[in-house]
């Protein structure tokens, strides 16, 4: 090794690898690697326990947490390694060379800050299933750079890489010149506040939803306030500290605002209306509710929609659509009413009718006695009277279209067996002046004035 030039010596190689090359085949060496076994073997031994700890004290835990302590458990290895070595690198650095533990050291600090980044990932975004495509494209950009910033740092040549990039410049906004290394380092320093910005408003949220002073509505609102206004203030932070000058964003602001004036005016709008919703609290969670055609139970209010659930599952419901139209919530009654419309014909006692209405209502599962089903002679038809039965059930959550076809079966049953018909539209054509009809291959002709053909 001591052949080689001293450029590629400390440049290409770098001060570990040649070190570690000067010390191969010799006394040196070996007694370097069994003291690094032996450090290595205490921080695997002191480790152990600590993370069967941690796993018992989460075992019970939800999945999303669990899957988060899973890398923190991880990271007590490495964690406990590097701070051995490190400690016994500039112990024996005057007792024998410690080129083997300068080495050791890069990897495995770069594993402990990856798996306390992978624990702040998991812990902010397993929980939450749309994110969690994010989480595995994050970890994987995480695991790549780390790699290889070890991988030139060990080479001895980031600096010159760095140096490069930071020579490589464009213009932003026509005043100010960025460079890629200055790219990239705000990269790293984005993913790094939105990493702490996102963990502390998580925190904070588990707070704000364990406060039993507050309402649900305003415990919403505060949560995704606080996230809105912590990523934002991450972003300036993150771009502050990489040196680019904020008021280059002002085109990007502009921009945006003539986006939402045109193109985002549905979306802006429904977000708007989701604040209005949760600060006004006319809708709470549990809530049963009928907006538009839509029944069921509010199981989330959203900043853009809200989800109603019934029997037919999750409907989102733009949240324009319920400031703008009419919601009518059944959650302090408890109960929605059914009908149904049926005709009868003109010759049948309407008196009978009504009675033999309500008699169909009984006996209908979800049907309830109290409010009892009641009947009502509507109106006056062309083809005979119609007729409207109401009934009232409690679980609108499961639809109503199973009730009202119970209610039309029993309906026609009951109106088969009483024998009154149930009229179908019939109408009189009526042929006015001389039409002439001709009969066979006689030629005879009929002529006929205000005939009538009845259909």
């Amino acid at each position: 090794m001591n052949g080689l030039p001293l450029n590629l010596n400390h440049i290409a190689l770098g001060h570990m690898l040649g070190d570690i090359v000067s010390d191969l085949g010799g006394p040196r060496f070996i007694w370097q690697l069994g003291v690094l076994v032996l450090v290595l073997a205490a921080a695997w031994l002191i480790a152990r326990p600590i993370s069967r700890r941690l796993h018992a004290a989460h075992v019970n835990d939800t999945f999303a947490l669990r899957f988060a302590w899973s890398s923190l458990e991880r990271a007590v290895f490495p964690l406990i390694g590097w701070l051995l070595v490190l400690g016994a690198r500039y112990a024996l650095v005057g007792v024998m060379p410690v080129s083997m533990f300068r080495l050791a050291v890069v990897p495995l600090f770069g594993l402990t800050m990856l798996y306390l980044a992978f624990y702040v990932l998991r812990r902010v975004l397993s929980a939450n299933g749309e994110l969690r495509g994010m989480l595995v494209l994050v970890q994987r950009v995480l695991i790549t750079l780390m790699w290889v910033a070890m991988v030139l740092y060990v080479l001895g040549v980031l600096g010159d890489v760095v140096d490069y990039l930071d020579g490589i410049r464009f213009s932003v906004g026509g005043k100010q010149k960025v460079s890629v290394a200055a790219m990239l380092m705000g990269v790293v320093w984005i993913l790094l506040t939105v990493l702490v910005a996102m963990w502390f408003g998580s925190w904070l949220d588990s707070r704000i939803t364990r406060a039993r002073a507050l309402d649900a509505n305003l415990k919403v609102v505060l949560s995704r306030v606080t996230k809105a206004v912590l990523l934002v203030v991450a972003l300036l932070l993150s771009l502050s500290l990489v040196g680019i000058d904020l008021t280059v964003l002002s085109v990007f602001g502009g921009a945006l605002g003539v986006g939402l004036g045109f193109g985002l005016q549905k979306i802006a709008s429904n977000y708007v209306s989701g604040f209005i919703i949760l600060l006004e609290r006319s809708l709470k969670l549990g809530d049963q509710i009928t907006v538009s055609t839509y029944t069921g139970i509010v199981t989330q209010i959203r900043t853009r929609y809200t989800v109603v659930r019934n029997g037919d599952g999750d409907t989102l419901v733009p949240n324009e659509l319920m400031v703008a139209q009419a919601v009518q919530n059944h959650n302090e009654r408890g109960t929605v009413r059914v009908a149904v419309r049926v005709q009868a014909s003109y010759a049948a006692d309407p008196e009978t009718v009504l009675a033999l209405l309500v008699q169909c209502a009984e006996g209908i599962p979800r049907v309830l006695t109290e409010p009892a089903p009641a009947a009502f002679m509507v109106l006056f038809a062309d083809s005979g009277i119609e007729y409207e039965l109401g009934v009232w059930i409690n679980d609108p959550h499961n639809g109503k279209l199973g009730v009202q076809s119970e209610l039309n079966r029993a309906i026609y049953r009951c109106f088969k067996e009483a024998g009154i018909e149930i009229p179908y539209p019939q109408r009189e054509v009526r042929l006015l002046g001389t039409v002439g009809l001709q009969q066979g291959a006689s030629g005879d002709a009929a002529v006929s004035s205000n005939a009538s053909v009845s259909t």
